[in-house]
């Protein structure tokens, strides 16, 4: 047995880990182990286009790039922001449930496409969100927003992962199938489908836990800082005990002891 053509698998894991174009690592990686295995440059070409053209329905997300730069140039990301701000009942954990729910029920159906981080994340919802948490607090550090921009990422994946195993006609699905066949177990992709929808309300539930639990972590940082710098002085002559920030109240400390 020749485990040589093996070595493009530990090529493409040192690609990634120095973090490399990963089309190049990918490529490489498969010209060496197709050497290794023994077959010739000319018969190597015709694998990797063959492969190429096999799988060319999946560049068609590449299309879509230039119609989303546009929409950006033409101020999407800023009229989205401007409107999450206008909508006061919509919060931060409102937003990316629902577009978590919304995510899996059209994966589930086999709308895979019609949302992605290029299509939507990018320019929409994570932005939307970077405007959401403002309104809980409007002092985020860079941080703290490139943290509510890989949560909005993060949702998708979730929305997509889980959601797409539900469709009948997904290819994983087949493939349980197929493997199950290939074993003497007959299987239908139906009943695939409907224990895969257990793990999909479970995987709802508990993301949808993990935005509320970031959305109070947001506000606890955003009332840290004002607790943190307010006080209450009384006003000399009025009776009145109003919140101040430390340096106002330093200020009226100092032109009261002046008046004195």
């Amino acid at each position: 047995m020749n485990y040589w053509p093996l070595l493009g698998v530990a090529i493409v894991i040192a690609g990634f880990a120095w973090r490399l174009n990963p089309a190049l690592v990918v490529v490489v990686a498969g010209i060496a182990s197709g050497l290794l295995a023994g077959l010739s440059v000319p018969d190597l070409l015709v694998l990797l286009g063959r492969s190429f053209v096999s799988n060319r329905t999946l560049l068609v997300i590449v299309l879509t790039l230039p119609t989303i730069g546009l929409l950006e140039r033409a101020g999407l990301r800023e009229r989205s922001h401007a409107w999450i701000l206008g909508l006061r009942r919509l919060t931060f954990a409102r937003l990316l449930i629902a577009y978590l729910g919304l995510r899996q029920i059209v994966s589930m159906f086999g709308l895979t496409n019609v949302a992605g981080h290029a299509q939507t994340v990018r320019p929409l919802l994570a932005p939307m969100a970077e405007a959401a948490a403002g309104k809980i607090d409007p002092a985020l550090d860079d941080e703290q927003r490139e943290r509510v921009k890989a949560l909005a990422a993060a949702t998708d994946n979730v929305g997509l992962f889980f959601g797409e195993d539900v469709f009948i006609a997904f290819g994983a699905v087949l493939l349980i199938q197929a493997f199950f066949s290939q074993h003497g177990i007959e299987m239908d992709p139906r009943s695939i489908a409907i224990w895969a929808l257990p793990t999909a309300i479970a995987a709802f539930i508990i993301h949808a836990l993990r935005i509320v639990w970031f959305q109070r972590g947001i506000g606890k940082s955003g009332r840290a800082p004002r607790d943190q710098g307010s006080s209450f002085i009384e006003m000399h002559g009025q009776g009145q005990t109003l919140p101040v920030s430390r340096d106002q109240g330093s200020i009226a400390q100092e032109t009261s002891d002046a008046a004195h």
